[in-house]
């Protein structure tokens, strides 16, 4: 395992991975809509958002906790207790992923909407996955600590790709079997079938960790060998490090993501007691939740990956006292997710309809009235994800978890204001999502300044990307319709139209950013991108 990566390739091979993981989710869902229809896209996005909260319970952290505990212990060269914490992990994600599968099996009518009944089906089957990604999670943290991204990066891919074709045939086999022909009933079967999907590609990704960590078991095994210098620790003492460190920053994540299923919730029963017909409830939250959100997660999981490489690096620099190091680690992160955020939400807003229309078929127009609008959380989000991770990462973990209790709160008093009072609909959901994401980056800027003496670096992260993307977007937005009107086909007009726009950004970042090249070098590719930068210069 290489240890000599450095931060930003190892957070842009998590971004790639993470762009690919996600394009591939967000394709084979315009077929998935066709098979289950938007009342079972519906149904997927309710039980979704239930799992992913008993996930976060179980496991969704847990990559980045294990990854800090044994990146501490190697940067101290205590590789001993750090193959322990490794083995103590794996226990604690057995327990814990254990129980909380059960409470998912046998409680999951407690945790759909009541007049969402249809959906308890499709998080049911979702429970043995949560029990998997635990360990799962564990195996991805432990190569993450050693700076090594590329297993986590290829098993998300794999992940993903099972993932959409499992879903896809099971979706279209459990409707052919089980449903009766009526539209619930395809509805619920087509969503039950699609989640089969999800455990699918959590136990490929799993048999390539366990394969990639039987490839360096041997060479692992020799450095643990070799440590003779620190006392071993007990596995309760262990278990104890672990539950005290990854109990926080779970609960955190917790916190910080349960906002969508609340959201959820709170939608689903407020309208009904306005009178809204329940299938109706369930397209329309498909409009926010399947189609808005599956498009605006893809820049938003690329933010997350910067954070999550960062982690271990930042744990093993502070753990050694280098503050400024520290400091100038977070700054290249901050820089690379604004130099991949910014223009991504520009060409989501100035496109969000020939977009959605283009994957989403079966969208009555909200989805991407909702882009539009909502395209600009990208940053917040990713600006959010970074400062959590650099709290966490510096031995702070309860912060991010009191900034997003405090948010929490504030987003269920928004939404609830706004749907008991206002005829903002399902776009009050996209406003709570707005000020929960406000509320969370102001206070973990607070807290970074005052532990960290952090300053963001706001005209190096912030102004080139944002003029490059100025020009991005009116280049979009000329050639998309300029073509259109020429030639009415979405697919041509847009594809061109991206193509350009991307051209465009690339050309004008270079020309106004005179750090352009070094940022550019440390990315995958980096020195054929740099020969384009310094050829474009001449």
């Amino acid at each position: 395992m290489n240890q000599k990566n450095n931060l930003v390739k190892n957070a842009s091979f998590l971004m790639v991975a993470a762009m690919i993981s996600k394009v591939i989710g967000l394709l084979y869902k315009s077929p998935l809509s066709s098979i289950v229809g938007n009342m079972g896209m519906g149904y997927i996005s309710l039980a979704q958002n239930a799992y992913m909260i008993l996930l976060m319970i179980a496991s969704f952290s847990i990559p980045q906790a294990v990854s800090k505990l044994i990146s501490e212990r190697i940067a101290l060269k205590d590789y001993k207790n750090a193959q322990k914490i490794f083995h103590g992990s794996l226990i604690y994600a057995a327990i814990v992923g254990g129980i909380v599968a059960l409470v998912c099996l046998f409680g999951a009518r407690f945790i759909i909407p009541s007049n969402q009944p249809n959906a308890v089906l499709a998080l049911q089957i979702l429970s043995p996955t949560i029990f998997l990604s635990g360990i799962l999670g564990v195996y991805r943290g432990y190569f993450q600590a050693y700076r090594n991204m590329m297993p986590t990066s290829i098993s998300q891919i794999l992940e993903q790709i099972f993932n959409a074709a499992v879903s896809l045939i099971a979706a279209w086999m459990f409707i052919k079997y089980f449903a009766d022909g009526t539209d619930g009933s395809v509805a619920k079967w087509g969503a039950a079938g699609s989640t089969v999907g999800t455990t699918a590609g959590v136990v490929i990704a799993l048999l390539f960790m366990l394969l990639v960590y039987g490839v360096n078991r041997n060479a692992i095994k020799c450095r643990v060998r070799h440590d003779h210098y620190h006392d071993e620790e007990s596995y309760g003492e262990i278990l104890k490090l672990i539950i005290l460190i990854v109990s926080p920053i779970i609960l955190s994540s917790f916190i910080y993501n349960i906002n969508g299923y609340l959201n959820g919730v709170l939608y689903s029963e407020i309208m009904g007691k306005h009178g809204v017909n329940a299938d109706m409830i369930s397209m329309m939250y498909a409009e926010y939740a399947t189609y808005f959100m599956s498009i605006i997660n893809i820049p938003l999981t690329l933010s997350s990956a910067a954070p999550t490489s960062m982690i271990p690096e930042v744990s093993a620099l502070y753990a050694t006292g280098d503050i400024d190091e520290t400091r100038r680690r977070v700054d290249q992160t901050v820089q690379l997710s604004m130099f991949i955020s910014i223009p991504c939400a520009v060409g989501l807003a100035v496109l969000a309809q020939p977009i959605v229309s283009l994957l989403f078929g079966g969208t009555n127009g909200v989805a991407g009235k909702l882009l539009m609008l909502g395209s600009f959380t990208i940053l917040l989000n990713g600006m959010s994800n970074i400062s959590n991770g650099v709290l966490q990462g510096i031995g702070k973990p309860k912060i991010p978890m009191i900034t997003a209790a405090v948010a929490l709160v504030v987003d269920v008093i928004v939404v609830v204001a706004l749907l008991m009072f206002t005829d903002l609909g399902i776009y009050a959901l996209l406003v709570a999502m707005i000020v929960y994401a406000i509320v969370v980056c102001v206070m973990n800027d607070f807290f970074m300044k005052k532990y960290l003496g952090y300053k963001n670096p706001w005209k190096a992260a912030y102004v080139s990307p944002l003029i490059a993307s100025a020009v991005m977007g009116v280049v979009a937005a000329g050639v998309y319709y300029g073509f259109h009107a020429i030639l009415p086909s979405n697919i041509i007009c847009l594809g061109v139209s991206i193509i350009l726009a991307a051209a465009a950004y690339f050309l004008v970042y270079i020309l106004v950013d005179k750090t352009a090249s070094e940022r550019l070098s440390r990315m995958p590719g980096g020195a054929y991108l740099v020969r384009i930068a310094q050829r474009i210069r001449r």
